[in-house]
Formats: C-alpha cells, sequence, structure tokens
C-alpha cells in the first residue's frame, strides 16, 4: 500500500505539472486518469480529480479483484486486466497463474497435471545450494527431505492420507492434486517435518535468512486461515531474493502479500475429482 502511495503521489506531482504546461491529459499517450488507476485508486476518486477516457470502463469487480477494461476498437484493447486486491498484475498462461510474475499454486490457483519440470527448477536450486554453503559456515547444516513431486505423486500421497486420517484433516497439511507447490519446481521441506523443527537451530537460521537467497517460510504459524495449511516450519518456497526480501520484511504471508486467497472452491475432494 505504501509503494501505490508512492505511486499515486508521483502521478499527482506530474499531472499538476503537466496540467501546467499544457491541456493535453496524457503522459506517453496514457490518460492521468488510468495513472491513477494504475496506482489504486478508486474510480469514483479518479473520477473527481480526472476526466475519464470515453473508451474505458469498469467490469464489475469480483471479490479481492478489479477488473477494468479498454473498449478501444483495436484487439489488444479488448483484453481485460485482472489484478489483486493489492493491485499485482494477474496473468495465466498454459493453465499456470503468476501473480506478479510468481508461478501461484494454493487451495485457489491450481497448476495442470500435465505441468511437470522434471525437478526442481535450475534457479531454485541453485539458490538452495547457495544457502546450504552459508548455512554451513555458519555451523548449520539443512538438506532437502521432499523436493520436487509430480502429480502423480502428489495424488498418491494426499488420497494415502484421506485414508489414513481423513479428509478434514487431510486438507490442513496436505495439498491436494493440482494444488500443490511441490509440483512447480519452486518448494523443498528440508530436514525434519516436525514442528518442533521451527525451534532448532536449523529451522531458526533459515526462517531469518531464506529469504536472502529467495526462499521464504510459506506456512507460518498463527495464519492457517489465510494460507489455508498447518504451520509448518520445514517448508519453503523460492520466490527470487527481491521479492522474498520484501515480503520477509512485510511479515505477511505470501497471500497477504498479494492480495489473495487460498480457498477450495469445491469442499470435497471427492466431488473436485469424480471420485466415490
Amino acid at each position: 500500500m505504501r509503494k501505490a502511495g508512492k505511486v499515486f503521489a508521483a502521478v499527482m506531482i506530474t499531472a499538476l505539472v503537466l496540467s501546467l504546461s499544457s491541456c493535453a491529459g496524457t503522459v506517453a499517450g496514457i490518460s492521468f486518469w488510468e495513472m491513477a488507476i494504475a496506482a489504486g485508486l478508486p474510480a469514483d476518486k479518479a473520477d473527481d480529480l480526472f476526466e475519464r477516457p470515453q473508451n474505458y470502463e469498469i467490469a464489475e469487480p469480483e471479490e479481492g479483484e478489479i477488473r477494468f477494461t479498454h473498449t478501444g476498437d483495436d484487439e489488444e484493447s479488448l483484453q481485460k486486466q485482472k489484478v489483486t486486491s493489492k493491485g499485482y498484475v494477474i496473468e495465466e498462461i498454459d493453465g499456470v497463474t503468476y501473480v506478479s510474475g510468481i508461478l501461484i499454486a494454493n487451495k485457489t490457483y491450481t497448476v495442470p497435471d500435465s505441468y511437470d519440470p522434471g525437478g526442481l527448477t535450475e534457479e531454485c536450486y541453485a539458490a538452495y545450494s547457495a544457502m546450504r554453503s552459508a548455512a554451513a559456515k555458519d555451523g548449520i547444516s539443512i538438506f532437502i527431505n521432499s523436493g520436487f513431486r509430480s502429480y502423480r505423486t502428489q495424488t498418491s500421497l494426499y488420497w494415502g492420507y484421506v485414508a489414513r486420517r481423513g479428509m478434514e484433516l487431510a486438507d490442513t497439511f496436505s495439498a491436494r492434486p493440482g494444488h500443490s507447490e511441490h509440483q512447480t519446481g519452486l518448494a523443498m521441506d528440508l530436514n525434519s517435518i516436525s514442528d518442533y523443527f521451527g525451534e532448532t537451530a536449523e529451522g531458526r537460521w533459515l526462517a531469518e535468512h531464506g529469504h536472502e537467497y529467495g526462499f521464504i517460510l510459506r506456512y507460518p504459524r498463527g495464519k492457517s486461515d489465510i494460507t489455508g495449511y498447518k504451520y509448518e516450519p520445514w517448508h519453503f518456497r523460492y520466490i527470487g531474493v527481491e521479492m522474498a526480501t520484501e515480503v520477509y520484511e512485510s511479515g505477511l504471508t505470501l497471500e497477504e502479500f498479494l492480495g489473495i486467497d487460498s480457498v477450495y472452491a469445491v469442499a470435497s475432494a471427492y466431488d473436485e475429482y469424480g471420485r466415490n
């Protein structure tokens, strides 16, 4: 939100200066009204300050989302842009959802069963290797307990948990097929799969330094109503150093930071996958 405020302040200053020097009402073909909307100003407030272009309209927003579309004649202008409640752009490419360029897999957003990087991505593994080396210099030993999992592996794992512990409990700690971050090749479980891991020297080091190598503690304590999963001090997700640092310093979960949710659209996995 602070970023949006800064951007809007810049828009206002630019608008004031340019309006005094010319009456064009645009910068590089972009109107002040569009700049204000992009900066997060509500449409009605933007209308009070600037003239809305005739070829723009605001579509009905969905929960946590804002949609606006250019209604000009060219094909590109007819495409809708979808953004989160924090203003980050949502894109879907080949069935995979990206928010501000970050691949998202949670209870709301899925990856196709065909999505298979074949293992941890090269960038993710390189970052892990650098983190492991840095940890070793501090006398900390870390290792990958579970890395990449295919859709097929996650299917077997999830339904095994359901059979042994029931769906309601399984959904608190195991992702349904297509909803697992492990399938993206960008997540890993480190060292011990235990809540106590967060209290160990290794767990504390990872929580404190992971962002320096592009990793975030994905499911922190007390945030299960937001992330959809119980506290998992061993589960780390790679999102790049810059973004990981911003998320870490914010003290927010990835869902809170990006302005997205994590809720299954279908309450029962039996219904979602057509199983009895």
